[in-house]
C-alpha cells in the first residue's frame, strides 16, 4: 500500500510531492507521459514566467469568485518564493514578472525533479490512470496495475494544450467520486470573428485598449499590445478577456470587443486637431499614418465612411465625431474562441464549494485532494496560473494525512 499517490507530474503535482515528502510522507507520482513537466517547458515561451509581483486577487478567476480569498491567502502567496528559494532557483524580476535567472523553463523543471529524487519520491512514467475506486483505501486501475493508496492527489491539469498530455481525465475521476464539474472552457486564448477586413489587417500589432462587451454591457478592459490576425485578435490583453468571453459565448450571449487605437489620449478630438495644426496640408490618411499602420488607416477610414484625401478641417462635426468614435470604439463581434489546442489554460473544473479551502481535500471523499488547473480557479497571463499551481501543490502536500 502506498501512502500518497499523486496523479500527474506537472507543476502542481511535483510541488505537492516535494512538500509531502519533506513532511515525511512516502510519495509516488504516476505520470502518463514519458517525461515529467512537459507543459512547464513551454510556459513563458520557454522562459517560465512562474510568479508575479502583483498578487491582487483580481488576477484570479472562478465561478465562485467570492471564495477565491479562502484559497489564495497572503500566507500562501508568501510560501511560493520561499519554496523556490528552497529549490536553489535564482530568479529575476522584469516588469513585475518572475523568471529563473537562466531564462530557461528547464531550470525550474530540473530543480523540481532533482528535489523529488533527493527526497526519494517514486516517479512512474507511461502509466495512464483510467479509473480509481475506493473501498477501505483507493485502488488505481483495478483491472490493470491495481495500485493501492491511502491518499490520492489529483494533479492531472485540464483540457488545455492537449499535446502536452492534458486530456481532461481528472474531470472524469472527480465525477466518479460524485463531484460536479463546471464546464471547462478555453481561457488565455485568441478570439475569433467574421469581419471581411481581417485578411487586410493580418500581421499588424498595435498598442491599444481593449474592452469586452457582453450583451452590449461593458465588462472589463485591458491595455497592451494587440495582434490583429486573419481570424480576429490575439495578444496578452485579449487573452486576459478571453475567459469571460468564452463563458458568455457558452451561454449564447452577444460578445464583442471594443478597440481604442489611441489609448494614450484622453481628448482624442484635441489630439487630432493639434497634430493637424502642427503639420502642413496633410490629408486625414496622412495624419493617421503618423501613429498608425497604413493598412489599419485604410480600414479605419472605410469603417468611418471617409475618403483618404480629405483634410481634417473640412470634415463636418458629424464626420469628425464619427472618425473619433471609430478610432476609440472600433467594435468587433466575437463569434468564438480558438480551440483548446491553442488555449493556455481552461476555466471551470471542480467547484470551490466542494473542496476544503484549508486543505484542498474533497468535501465528498476523505483523503482525496485536488490541485492546480483541475480546480475552478484560473488566472491572467503573467505567472498567475503557475502561481496557483505552486500554492495548491504546497497546501495539499502539507495537508495530506
Amino acid at each position: 500500500m502506498k501512502e500518497v499517490v499523486i496523479i500527474g507530474a506537472g507543476p502542481s503535482g511535483l510541488t505537492a510531492a516535494i512538500t509531502a515528502a519533506r513532511n515525511g510522507k512516502q510519495v509516488t507520482i504516476l505520470e502518463k507521459n514519458s517525461k515529467c513537466g512537459k507543459k512547464l517547458l513551454i510556459t513563458g515561451n520557454g522562459r517560465c514566467n512562474f510568479w508575479n509581483i502583483d498578487q491582487s486577487l483580481s488576477h484570479y478567476h472562478s465561478s465562485e469568485s467570492k471564495l477565491i480569498k479562502n484559497f489564495i491567502t497572503e500566507e500562501r502567496k508568501e510560501s511560493v518564493l520561499n519554496f523556490f528559494k528552497s529549490l536553489g532557483i535564482i530568479f529575476k524580476i522584469k516588469n513585475g514578472y518572475y523568471y529563473p535567472f537562466s531564462n530557461q523553463a528547464f531550470t525550474v523543471q530540473n530543480a523540481l525533479l532533482l528535489e523529488c529524487k533527493k527526497l526519494n519520491v517514486e516517479i512512474i512514467n507511461d502509466i495512464a490512470v483510467e479509473k480509481i475506486i475506493k473501498k477501505d483505501n483507493f485502488i488505481i486501475n483495478p483491472n490493470k496495475e491495481n495500485i493501492k493508496a491511502k491518499n490520492i492527489i489529483i494533479a492531472t491539469g485540464s483540457k488545455a494544450a492537449p499535446k502536452t498530455g492534458s486530456d481532461g481525465k481528472g474531470y472524469e475521476i472527480a465525477k466518479s467520486f460524485n463531484h460536479n464539474i463546471i464546464t471547462p472552457l478555453p481561457s488565455l486564448v485568441q478570439l475569433k470573428g467574421n469581419e471581411n477586413f481581417f485578411k487586410n489587417w493580418s500581421g499588424i500589432r498595435a498598442e491599444v485598449k481593449v474592452s469586452l462587451l457582453i450583451d452590449n454591457n461593458f465588462v472589463k478592459s485591458e491595455t497592451g499590445e494587440i495582434q490583429l490576425t486573419n481570424y480576429g485578435v490575439s495578444g496578452i490583453c485579449v487573452f486576459n478577456l478571453s475567459g469571460k468571453a468564452a463563458k458568455a459565448l457558452n451561454q449564447n450571449k452577444d460578445v464583442a470587443i471594443s478597440i481604442n487605437f489611441i489609448p494614450f489620449e484622453d481628448n482624442p478630438k484635441e489630439f487630432l486637431k493639434t497634430i493637424n495644426k502642427n503639420t502642413y496640408h496633410k490629408t486625414i490618411s496622412e495624419l493617421l499614418e503618423g501613429f498608425m499602420h497604413y493598412k489599419l488607416v485604410d480600414i479605419i477610414l472605410k469603417k468611418a465612411h471617409l475618403k483618404r484625401d480629405l483634410l481634417l478641417n473640412t470634415l463636418t462635426l458629424s464626420e469628425l465625431n464619427n472618425l473619433i468614435k471609430t478610432l476609440t470604439d472600433f467594435q468587433i463581434k466575437i463569434t468564438a474562441t480558438h480551440s483548446l489546442d491553442h488555449a493556455e489554460v481552461c476555466s471551470g473544473g471542480v467547484p470551490l464549494n466542494e473542496i476544503n479551502s484549508q486543505t484542498l481535500e474533497s468535501l465528498k471523499v476523505k483523503n482525496l485532494y485536488f490541485v492546480g488547473e483541475l480546480i475552478d480557479i484560473d488566472g491572467d497571463c503573467g505567472g498567475y496560473n503557475l502561481g496557483w499551481a505552486w500554492i495548491s501543490g504546497i497546501v495539499a502536500g502539507k495537508s495530506v494525512k
